[in-house]
């Protein structure tokens, strides 16, 4: 099967077409045809070799969630059939880019793995897993009474689309800060101010919580108050905000429950998500160049039978 492997640290250009015999599902894994494959900032980082986690050495195949059709299933696996459409993910860092969703087909744990409900359309079914678990599971770690206060970062992103999306229907007050030129996307979900990637944090009213989607670090710390909460999407920010304030990093967990109730939150428009660019699989270089020059209205996706 064709994937794409990064084969030395580097830009873009170090992605580059491959051949990797076709994976035999194991115990507890199914053997999904890939439709669709989502560009993360994670796949960039990996392939530039600047994680904040200890780099996964080449040659490795990137990405992590995904939107097919099942092919076979390994044993055990009973809820799971050909040609059964599912939405899912690997968790990559476990998987030390032995596997990643820059493929043809992919053998996937169960636990990763949901059914993909009738109308909703493989693309954007696969902007969904990474994004909407880390903004759920995020939202969980901060732990706010309702009608809190939170402002989080790359509001127009995945990641944070989808934080300021669930934090408001749990009834907070979300502030968003997004990029320059797409501040209607966040007002469109509903955070009741929009702030330009480069306002001065200082001056706004001191927030109760931080959901550091991109993140900024201690610029965004500098706007919660003496005793908040700060979550954020990478380690590799050390510094210490003080002032009391609890600051914690975090790496998703498999929740195949909570994953399919996202997914049908979408199916159903009670969550909304967005597609920026669709490629074949043999331009995710290019994918990595539009990620990379930012700007983007959505998500872009790799389709290995396009």
């Amino acid at each position: 099967m064709r994937v794409i492997e990064v084969r030395g640290f580097g830009g873009p250009e170090v992605l580059q077409v491959a051949q990797r015999p076709d994976p035999r599902p194991r115990a507890g894994e199914a053997l999904v045809r890939i439709a669709a494959a989502n560009i993360n900032p994670t796949d960039l980082s990996a392939r530039s070799g600047r994680f904040a986690r200890e780099p996964v050495e080449p040659p490795f195949v990137p990405g992590w969630d995904f939107a097919g059709e099942v092919l076979a299933v390994g044993a055990r696996v009973t809820e799971l059939a050909p040609g059964d459409r599912v939405v899912g993910m690997l968790h990559w860092y476990d998987l030390k880019g032995a596997a990643g969703a820059y493929a043809e087909r992919i053998a996937a744990p169960l636990e990763w793995l949901v059914p993909l409900p009738d109308g909703l359309d493989e693309v954007t079914a696969a902007t969904i897993p990474l994004n909407a678990l880390t903004a759920d599971q995020g939202l969980e770690l901060l732990a706010l009474e309702s009608a809190s206060t939170i402002l989080v970062t790359g509001a127009s992103g995945g990641v944070g689309s989808f934080a300021v999306q669930l934090a408001v229907r749990a009834g907070h007050r979300v502030i968003a800060l997004a990029g320059r030129g797409d501040e209607a996307w966040p007002a469109a979900l509903r955070a009741v101010e929009v702030l330009p990637r480069d306002a001065d944090l200082s001056k706004i009213d001191a927030v109760d919580a931080l959901f550091d989607a991109v993140p900024i670090g201690e610029r965004a710390a500098g706007a919660v108050r003496d005793g908040g909460r700060i979550v954020t999407v990478r380690g590799s920010d050390t510094f210490e905000p003080g002032r009391g304030i609890s600051k914690q990093a975090f790496l998703i967990h498999p929740d195949r429950r909570r994953l399919r109730e996202l997914v049908e939150d979408i199916a159903a428009r009670r969550l909304r998500t967005r597609v920026s660019h669709t490629l074949p699989l043999e331009q995710a270089s290019g994918g990595h160049h539009l990620v990379e020059q930012g700007g983007l209205r959505g998500k872009v996706l790799l389709l290995p039978w396009l």
